[in-house]
């Protein structure tokens, strides 16, 4: 039952948001416009604000459902956070696009409102202030990762907690490092 629940995150996470998106409102693959990445980010600059907040909302609703249905059916706190990773590695390595999607951004955050809701709700402020100041998806999400593990030590989270509120966003910056790497290297040799 618990590998089942954690197949069925990474399916969620499977679910090609910005893809579907980007099919119905312009007809266009995603990933081969802008940085190429399918996620909310470049759906926004690529597809206009709603579509950009659409996949956005979308994709931390996946992240969020995964570990919803994994508490709901009383899975232990080891399997709920295996569920969470699952359903981003599937948004970040989708079985139904050649396990080319996004960065994980927006289903990381979907994972860890529901795991860790006081930290996260405590850094939601700065994070929208610096999304408002620098408008760089990458700083805002550096606002919110980098300090996140201090305020669930400081808010009594468990080590388990702690070490989920740094191990997971690291998965989504080695994600970034390996999508900057692709394209830096793609458009090295003239490709695009």
């Amino acid at each position: 039952m618990p590998w089942l629940i954690i197949a069925l995150g990474y399916l969620l996470g499977c679910i090609p948001t910005a893809y579907i998106i980007g099919r119905i409102v312009k007809g266009v693959d995603i990933r081969e416009i802008g940085d190429g990445n399918m996620g909310a980010a470049n759906s926004f600059r690529q597809l206009g604000p709603k579509a950009g907040i659409t996949v956005g909302v979308i994709d931390a609703a996946k992240g969020a459902l995964a570990v919803f249905i994994a508490q709901t059916v009383g899975l232990s706190m080891v399997f709920v956070l295996l569920s969470g990773t699952a359903v981003v590695v599937g948004h970040n390595w989708p079985v139904f696009l050649g396990f080319r999607g996004g960065r994980g951004e927006a289903t990381t955050i979907g994972v860890l409102l529901v795991v860790i809701t006081q930290p996260m709700l405590i850094m939601a402020a700065p994070t929208i202030a610096a999304q408002l100041i620098f408008r760089d998806t990458t700083k805002s999400a550096a606002v919110l990762f980098v300090p996140l593990s201090l305020v669930c030590w400081l808010t009594g989270q468990s080590g388990a907690l702690i070490a989920y509120s740094i191990g997971l966003p690291c998965l989504v910056g080695f994600t970034h490092f390996l999508r900057t790497r692709h394209v830096a290297e793609t458009s090295g040799t003239g490709r695009t």
